[in-house]
């Protein structure tokens, strides 16, 4: 089996299922998909669709920190949401916690996620 090590913050929410908040094999990373929770909380962050994407983008800041990088390492970054008509205001929050040039990018719309969000992002980091 490949040497892969398990990436962990409490600065994230804990996983809800049978998942690790990152996974670091060599230099790359997978970061899994993160919802609007709070990490202290694990509650759901209310508001408007910039208020939770800041807190996802919050979240897997912190697990790249955790695994020695930062959302700048980002080398694709997948975003999946209930309403496509939130697409230009998750760009911009997406633009203010990366630096150019941008990572590739995939977003999606989504029946649902799992506890009601309206958002969910992963990504893949290079270190």
């Amino acid at each position: 089996m490949t040497n892969r090590a398990i990436i962990s913050t409490p600065d994230a929410p804990s996983a809800i299922g049978p998942y690790s908040q990152a996974v670091k094999v060599g230099d790359t990373v997978w970061l899994s998909g993160q919802i609007p929770l709070d990490p202290t909380s694990g509650e759901l962050v209310t508001g408007n669709i910039s208020e939770q994407a800041r807190q996802v983008f919050s979240n897997l800041a912190a697990v790249a920190e955790a695994a020695g990088g930062n959302l700048n390492n980002a080398v694709k970054i997948n975003i999946s949401l209930t309403d496509l008509g939130d697409f230009s205001a998750v760009n911009d929050v997406m633009a203010s916690f990366l630096k150019p040039p941008f990572p590739a990018r995939a977003c999606v719309q989504v029946a649902a996620l799992p506890k009601g969000a309206a958002i969910e992002v992963e990504a893949i980091l290079t270190l």
